[in-house]
């Protein structure tokens, strides 16, 4: 394989990880740890929209850390949804869609080039890109006119130049990490920066290859971070000044691309993540290293996030070939261990995301299956399907269907059955500049929102319009 074509296959441009699947809500009630106007410039092109209003109703965001918000408003707070598992709740879409796509009611521009997702909460619809060579956040309202952006620190230029990580909301703060390392706080209603820190040169941490592309945990009070460095793995900071709370231990290899989420077993709180070379599971509250397992890949590459559920199975997986394993965490107080159930080659999902439904597991394979659309039965890795589709890429859920978006733009829907892997509808998102469509899609408030390099397109898939 040629140096440019593995570069560009290789290049993590998402911070493609996958949530806790039906893992617990981060808490907010427990006691707080101990501690030591910018200038909108998007344009927006409609084909006449419908108001805000059709799809969201003003409403107060619910408290920080909560998984859930007032009926009706837009909620989608971080990367894959309200509890980080990419499954939306909405219902009443469209179960096929009109010849050449549903309505596109919006294309909004100028968000800077980026493989960024979005976010949503409090009326507004969050993203990152690059921009005057600057990493560029850019908050818009429900029509897609930008509010307000703000710069975190310099664009990341190197190899597949461009913003990873999306945007995460908490209550009335928005948190960013760039893949520089820039970490800041910002206000969301107005893009104010409260505080930052620059977690590779505070915890000593080297970038890796394609820049840093996780999406941050906001865990109750602290907000979790993974800088792999000489003094910390995995970090909790306090979400409101930025200090540390706990680090855990170094484990001397290099951060990955996977967005840590928490999980709860047996009434252990872990943050699961993926380093460079293995799985980790650190202590939620205190920062302790609990188990690290070995999964290994070329050029290092874990960038889908570890898949759990309540009983202490965790589903890993990554690209080249390397696979997936489902693993079993096992418990004693407040320590825990390690074993492996099975392995499989079916699915080494690269960057796209895995989804877990009913028993069952649904991503694109990278070298395995020639890069099809792979469904797996949870509890003994079995295929049930390996089909084209759209073709490799990205997928969320919503009422039933997957939303499959291929890295060159195709966009389908998909019935979510392990009987097999069907297009039911399919269309041709627009080009909004160079490189491929890596974003992640996101459905919520009625709206498939489709994320191409400087552009965000909005269509309306609900049902009945």
């Amino acid at each position: 394989m040629s140096g440019l074509l593995w570069r560009s296959s290789v290049a993590l441009l998402v911070a493609a990880s996958v949530g806790c699947s039906r893992g617990p809500a981060p808490q907010t009630n427990r006691p707080a740890a101990t501690s030591p106007s910018p200038k909108a410039a998007a344009s927006v092109e409609a084909a006449p929209a419908t108001k805000a209003a059709d799809t969201a109703v003003a409403a107060t965001s619910p408290a920080p850390g909560s998984d859930s918000a007032p009926f009706g408003v837009p909620f989608w707070p971080r990367f894959h949804g309200p509890k980080g598992d990419n499954l939306s709740p909405e219902t009443g879409l469209l179960k096929k869609w009109p010849e050449g796509g549903p309505k596109l009611l919006w294309t909004a521009k100028g968000l800077g080039h980026g493989f960024s997702s979005v976010t949503l909460a409090n009326g507004l619809i969050y993203t990152s890109g690059n921009k005057d060579g600057k990493t560029t956040i850019t908050a818009m309202d429900l029509d897609g006119k930008t509010q307000w952006q703000v710069d975190n620190g310099a664009a990341w230029t190197g190899d597949s130049p461009g913003t990873r990580g999306t945007p995460t909301i908490d209550g009335d703060r928005v948190y960013d990490e760039s893949p520089l390392g820039e970490l800041s706080c910002y206000s969301a209603k107005t893009g104010q920066k409260a505080w930052n820190v620059n977690i590779l040169k505070e915890f000593e941490g080297q970038n890796i290859t394609w820049a840093l592309s996780e999406s941050l945990l906001v865990d109750g009070d602290r907000v979790v971070c993974c800088p792999g460095g000489r003094k910390a793995s995995v970090v909790a900071l306090d979400k409101m000044t930025g200090k540390p709370v706990w680090t855990a231990k170094p484990t001397g290899v290099k951060t990955s691309y996977a967005t840590p989420v928490v999980a709860e077993c047996q009434g252990l709180r872990m943050i699961l993540t993926m380093n460079s070379k293995a799985f980790l599971a650190v202590h939620a509250d205190t920062g302790d290293l609990l188990v690290t397992f070995p999964h290994e890949t070329l050029y290092e590459v874990n960038a889908t996030s570890p898949i759990c559920r309540h009983e202490g199975h965790v589903f890993i997986t990554s690209g080249y070939g390397s696979g997936s394993a489902l693993l079993m965490l096992k418990v004693d107080g407040q320590k825990a261990s390690v074993e492996q159930v099975w392995e499989s080659k079916e699915i080494d999902n690269h960057h796209g995301g895995v989804i877990l439904l009913d028993g069952y597991l649904y991503g694109a394979a990278h070298q395995s299956n020639h890069s099809a659309w792979v469904c797996l039965e949870w509890s003994t890795g079995t295929k049930m399907y390996a089909e084209h589709g759209v073709g490799k890429g990205s997928l969320t859920y919503a009422d039933g269907m997957l939303y499959t978006l291929s890295e060159h733009r195709d966009m389908g829907l998909v019935e979510a059955t392990p009987k097999g892997h069907k297009v039911i509808s399919k269309f041709k998102v627009p080009s909004g500049g160079d490189g491929p469509s890596w974003a992640h899609p996101v459905v919520c408030g009625g709206r498939l929102y489709v994320r191409h390099s400087d552009q965000l397109f909005a269509y309306d898939v609900r049902a009945g319009q």
